[in-house]
C-alpha cells in the first residue's frame, strides 16, 4: 500500500531516515531499517575526516534542537567501509541507502559522489548546512556554486542525484531552478533554519559555534511552505523533511507535493519505530479517507 517509485527506484514506504540522525555507523542505519524506514539516509560524508566543532554541539530549545555540528566524519574511505557491512543485508531488507556528501567545491563534491556511487541508490548534496564555514550553506545560497556543484556531480555519476536546499535564503526558487537546470533529479527540503540560544546564567550562546540549525516540530510550516513552492515550479521528485513526528505531519507534507519525507528529530520523541509508526498511522488515513498514497501527493494544490 505505500510502496513508491523515485526514479525508477521502488522504496517499500515513503518514510525515511533524515541525514544527520543515526547515520554515522552501519549498525546504526541497519537499526532505523528494522525500525520500519523505507530507505536511510547517511551522515554527510566528505572527502577528508572532519572533528566538527568542539561541544557544545546540541541543545534542546521551545520547539526542537538546535545543533552546530560542523559536519564531524571519518572521510569518505573510512566511511565506506561502514556500508559495505551492512550493505547486503539492508538490500535483504528492501531497504534503500541514500548517500548524504559534502564538499569544498565541485571537484570535491564530484569525487566524493564518485567514490560513494558504487554503494548506495541515490546522493544527496549538502549544500545546506547552515553552521559549516565554507561548506553547505555557503554553496547553496550562491545560485552560481550550486549549479556548478549539481553539474558537476552529475557528470560524475550515474545514479539519481538529489540536492538537498537551504531555507536560509530569500528566494529559495532562484536556488532550485539553478539546480534543477544542472540536471538533479529530486529536490530534498528543507535543512535547518540558523538559529541561537544565549544561558542569561552565563551570559553568553549555549553553543560553541554561537549559531546553528534548528531542527524540530517548530520548522514543520516552514518545510511545507517551501514544499508547496517547489511543487508549483518544478516537475521532479520531493522529499520533505522538518518537524515531521507523526503520520498526519508526513501526510501534510505530501500533500503540499512531497513524494517521500524524512525524519531526524523525530526520532528523539517517539523512538526508532518511528518510521513504523508513522506508515501505520497514514496507512489508517488513507483507510479512513478512501486515497490512494499517489493521490495525496499535491492534493491540496487542486
Amino acid at each position: 500500500m505505500l510502496k513508491i517509485n523515485l526514479c525508477g527506484i521502488e522504496f517499500r514506504n515513503p518514510v525515511f531516515l533524515a541525514s544527520g540522525i543515526m547515520g554515522e555507523t552501519g549498525s546504526a542505519l541497519k537499526r532505523i531499517a528494522k525500525g520500519g524506514a523505507g530507505a536511510v539516509t547517511t551522515k554527510s560524508i566528505g572527502l577528508n575526516p572532519n572533528p566538527g566543532h568542539r561541544n557544545p554541539t546540541i541543545v534542546e530549545v521551545y520547539g526542537g534542537f538546535l545543533n552546530a555540528m560542523g559536519l564531524p566524519n571519518p572521510g569518505i574511505d573510512e566511511y565506506l567501509e561502514e556500508i559495505k557491512g551492512v550493505r547486503d543485508e539492508l538490500n535483504r531488507m528492501d531497504i534503500r541507502i541514500i548517500g548524504s556528501i559534502y564538499g569544498k567545491d565541485e571537484e570535491e563534491f564530484a569525487e566524493v559522489a564518485k567514490k560513494m556511487e558504487e554503494y548506495v541508490d541515490i546522493i544527496e548534496l549538502n549544500i545546506s548546512c547552515p553552521h559549516a564555514k565554507g561548506y553547505g550553506a555557503t554553496i547553496g545560497q550562491n545560485p552560481d556554486l550550486s549549479y556548478s556543484v549539481c553539474k558537476a556531480v552529475k557528470k560524475a555519476v550515474k545514479v539519481p542525484v538529489f540536492a538537498k536546499l537551504t531555507p536560509n535564503v530569500t528566494d529559495i526558487i532562484e536556488i532550485a531552478q539553478a539546480v534543477v537546470d544542472a540536471g538533479v533529479d529530486g529536490l530534498v527540503a528543507i535543512n535547518t533554519v540558523r538559529g541561537m540560544a544565549i544561558d542569561i546564567k552565563a551570559k553568553k550562546p549555549i553553543l560553541a559555534n554561537k549559531f546553528g540549525g534548528l531542527s524540530g516540530r517548530a520548522i514543520k510550516p516552514i518545510g511545507i511552505k517551501v514544499v508547496w513552492d517547489l511543487y508549483e515550479n518544478f516537475d521532479v521528485p520531493i522529499i520533505g523533511v522538518g518537524g515531521i513526528m507523526s503520520g498526519e505531519d508526513a501526510i501534510e507534507y505530501m500533500m503540499a507535493g512531497a513524494s517521500a519525507v524524512q525524519i531526524g528529530s523525530g526520532v528523539y520523541y517517539r523512538g526508532y519505530d518511528i518510521f513504523k509508526k508513522v506508515c501505520d498511522e497514514i496507512i489508517n488515513f488513507l483507510k479512513e479517507e478512501n486515497l490512494t498514497l499517489k493521490e495525496i501527493v499535491g492534493i491540496a494544490h487542486e
